[in-house]
């Protein structure tokens, strides 16, 4: 958002988000990105409030932020060679007057086949624990990332484009 000159403030949301994969991947990522907008726009009921969830979906299954080192070294021999979607929702919501619009982005990304000693060397540059799917495209991605199929901001977190467009028609941003 600071790249496309919106002002913002970054509220943490107090909910506890979902990590049941048998919603789906849109389904997932849009009850965790609903839920964290709707509880901070309770308490801000003026402010036009964004709530987005992004997840790496491989295999049928979420990867979610790795707890430990181990963990991210397994996502991403899981992920070597193979091609995985993020997905991101985004809800917009401003309570009064009530006005909400909700959309999800997909991007597909290939992996480069990826050694161990790429791995580790990877893992002592980017900090990965606070990261889905342990990577993060706009650090050392390249190290990882052979080709990305929709948009490279929705990979970082948040689908800037369809997001600027949303606030624009909905909100007159």
């Amino acid at each position: 958002m600071r790249s496309a000159g919106v002002p913002f403030s970054a509220v943490p949301a107090a909910v506890a988000e979902s990590d049941d994969d048998t919603l789906g991947l849109t389904k997932l990522v849009a009850t965790n990105a609903r839920a964290k907008a709707l509880e901070v726009a309770a308490r801000y009921p003026d402010a036009v409030v964004l709530g987005a969830d992004t997840l790496v979906w491989l295999g049928g299954r979420a990867l979610g932020k790795p707890a430990d080192h181990n963990e991210a070294r397994r996502m991403l021999r899981e992920l070597s060679g193979q091609t995985h979607e993020v997905a991101t929702a985004v809800h917009l919501v401003r309570m009064e007057p009530r006005q909400q619009v909700e959309f999800h982005e997909i991007t597909r990304v290939r992996f480069r086949p990826l050694g161990e000693d790429v791995i580790e060397e990877y893992l002592a540059t980017v900090d990965v624990l606070d990261k889905a799917g342990a990577y993060a495209l706009q650090e050392n991605g390249e190290m990882l990332v052979e080709t990305v199929e929709g948009s490279r901001s929705n990979v970082v977190g948040l689908p800037l484009e369809r997001t600027m467009a949303a606030l624009a028609q909905n909100f007159g941003w």
